[in-house]
């Protein structure tokens, strides 16, 4: 109960102990899953629970206590080896909404008045054999506009990705729709199909405009997917999300920024008091944390996270938001104060570039992103406390890794005039990437920040279209972090057949070929 009794007693000095009451309950093995607890039915010990600032853990009989005020979610933090119950959409029943009074009226409903605290709230959790080597699906940004989109990204993505076995559980990365709160429930219903337990992210077109503070802005998300800042165990990783998105904006009242609110970090401080620090620490939020723009994430907010996070040596941040595909490293200069860089991967987006370019056979925007990344998600691979990650493009073979661009016949006159360009979808800044010619000798290809070649193109056939072309005109191209190129060497006339191999950030291999005829 220590850990209870210094909660409790921290509300007390604060003041503010007298405007609260207190929240107990026993956290329990569910053993027959009909989320009632028996009489025969045990507590768990050492399980932490949380009211969204405060962490306490359980006492030997799997009892805890938590202060709580008149707008409080209170959750479970799954513990590893055991699961969470599920409602008919695959959402973990993990929390109590507690608002007596309900949400505040808004132009899309939040939570209603959910009367009295009562007197015990209480967490059926089933034990499970859980590995530490398991994968995810993580998702960027469905952002469905209106229930048409919804549609396409059922049948671009969930309908292609459910069929695949091995992930555990899935997380979208935040904007689940575009503005329109009241596809909530249609995008849960969509993501539902995917068959496992599924997390979500707020991100800045799922908030409530029609506020004032940025801890109201999250009313509706509350009411069907529970607190925006939360956390969970699966093997030997933790897995913190939060929502930074912050709005209105601090400073200028008008949009948004990047960046937490006090309580949330105390969240986060409160909660890895209980996280042994050789786990892999995994952070999910929307907006990149981008060091480089304060009016687009505030400084303070990130550094004090990053301080959060020094003593843990093995992390990774997960966020979305920008419809590109990015690996971001933060080092000292940043001020990350970890052994190694933190590595953010910036995911590229099931929505793509907002459901834009033509139409594909199954009748689905292409929706390449402006970088040259086709539409996907990304599987990320724990194995203890490291990691890997793929990126899988929707309607590719597993393997497809690499986008090349150049000529399919060329005049030997002029083959050195023309390139070949690689995208290297997950690539990084200082990835190594090689080719050969008719399986010959291998050479490097040059980085360059530029602008992808097929997507430009896709751009153009809209610009240039003298017949109205079906879909929308996608947006205008941006430089690609992820681009390589060669001027062609000189080749004799024939059939030819150009090698890419990229290594990535794991060491592992990728290859794409090319084939050019020359002709005279």
């Amino acid at each position: 109960m220590k850990n209870i009794c210094w909660a409790l007693l921290a509300c007390a000095l604060s003041g503010t102990a007298m405007a609260q009451e207190v929240a107990r309950g026993v956290v329990y093995v569910d053993a027959n899953a009909n989320g009632v607890r028996g009489k025969k039915e045990i507590g768990l010990a050492g399980v932490s629970v949380s009211n969204g600032i405060q962490v306490v853990q359980t006492d030997a009989k799997g009892n805890y206590q938590l202060p709580v005020q008149d707008d409080n979610v209170i959750f479970v933090i799954k513990p590893s080896g055991y699961k969470l119950p599920l409602d008919e959409v695959n959402h973990s029943k993990f929390y109590h909404l507690h608002k007596p009074k309900g949400s505040p009226s808004l132009q899309f409903a939040g939570v209603a008045p959910t009367g009295k605290l009562p007197k015990s709230i209480d967490f059926g959790l089933q034990a499970v054999e859980e590995p530490t080597t398991f994968s995810a699906f993580v998702f960027g940004d469905p952002q469905a506009y209106d229930e048409a989109e919804m549609e396409y990204f059922k049948k671009a993505v969930v309908d292609e990705a459910k069929e695949r076995k091995g992930p555990l559980f899935g997380i979208s990365l935040g904007d689940l729709v575009g503005n329109d709160l009241s596809l909530h429930p249609s995008y849960r219903k969509t993501i539902s199909q995917m068959g496992l337990p599924w997390y979500n992210v707020i991100g800045n077109h799922d908030l409530n405009f029609d506020v004032k503070s940025d801890s109201l802005s999250d009313e509706s998300f509350e009411r069907l997917f529970g607190p925006a800042n939360y956390s969970f165990n699966v093997g030997n990783t933790h897995f913190i999300v939060l929502d930074d998105v912050l709005y209105p904006h601090p400073t200028t009242g008008k949009g948004y920024q990047g960046g937490f609110r006090k309580e949330q970090l105390d969240f986060v401080a409160n909660d890895l008091r209980f996280v042994p620090k050789e786990k892999l620490v995994v952070l999910a939020f929307h907006i990149p944390l981008n060091p480089d723009n304060e009016a687009w994430f505030r400084n303070d907010d990130r550094q004090r996270l990053f301080d959060l996070l020094q003593d843990y040596p093995n992390t990774l941040s997960l966020s979305a938001h920008t419809h590109f595909q990015q690996q971001n490293f933060y080092s000292d200069v940043h001020g990350w104060k970890g052994q190694k860089p933190h590595h953010e991967y910036n995911v590229g987006t099931t929505s793509g570039d907002w459901y834009s370019g033509q139409l594909n056979a199954q009748g689905v925007p292409v929706s390449t992103m402006r970088d040259g990344t086709p539409k996907g998600y990304a599987i990320l691979h724990i194995d203890n406390n490291t990691y890997t990650f793929d990126y899988k493009v929707v309607g590719k073979d597993d393997k497809h890794s690499i986008g090349l661009f150049g000529p399919a016949v060329v005049a030997e006159k002029y083959v050195k005039r023309h390139a070949l360009y690689a995208n290297f979808y997950i690539g990084a800044k200082n990835d190594q990437l090689r080719y050969n010619v008719d399986g010959g000798k291998w050479k490097e290809m040059e980085r360059v920040d530029d602008y992808d070649p097929a997507y430009t193109q896709d751009v153009l056939a809209f610009d240039g279209a003298e017949e109205l072309i079906e879909g929308r005109r996608p947006s205008d191209v941006v430089a690609s972090t992820h681009l390589w190129k060669i001027k062609l060497p000189k080749l004799p006339v024939g059939k030819h057949t150009l090698t890419v191999e990229a290594k990535d950030i794991f060491g592992r291999l990728h290859t794409a070929k090319k084939d050019i005829t020359v002709v005279e």
